[in-house]
């Protein structure tokens, strides 16, 4: 029974680490017409990630829209290995959210522009 109680004891410490880890990998942007909140959730340390949540919030209407997505890196040399990280991509149907380092807000429905804001991560 002691076995068992410590097991589960490291198991709850464990989840409470992983758990923590996950949250440090939040990050906000404000631009002039949203708030995008993106939260990576793979484990730190992960060159690349597919598993990325984005709520983003319009300033105007108070609506807010969540998605999944992943990391965008270029391309090493060879064309294969994930190089410098670019930003994140999600993608609702034909229209895609694409958010860049660098702090802009892309949104794309087919080859039409619907936003392109430049903003500020918190």
């Amino acid at each position: 029974m002691k076995r068992f109680t410590n097991l589960a004891a490291l198991a709850a410490l464990t989840l409470a680490a992983s758990t923590y880890a996950h949250a440090q990998a939040q990050q906000t942007l404000e631009t002039p017409g949203f708030t995008v909140k993106i939260t990576q959730q793979c484990e730190e340390g992960n060159v690349t990630c597919d598993d990325v949540r984005y709520v983003g919030t319009s300033k105007k209407s108070g609506k807010a829209i969540s998605l999944r997505g992943k990391t965008m890196h270029s391309l090493a040399a060879d064309g294969v290995t994930p190089g410098a990280f670019q930003g994140y991509v999600f993608k609702s149907g034909r229209v895609t959210y694409t958010v860049f380092a660098d702090g802009r807000l892309v949104v794309t429905e087919g080859k039409k522009t619907l936003v392109n804001q430049r903003g500020e991560w918190k």
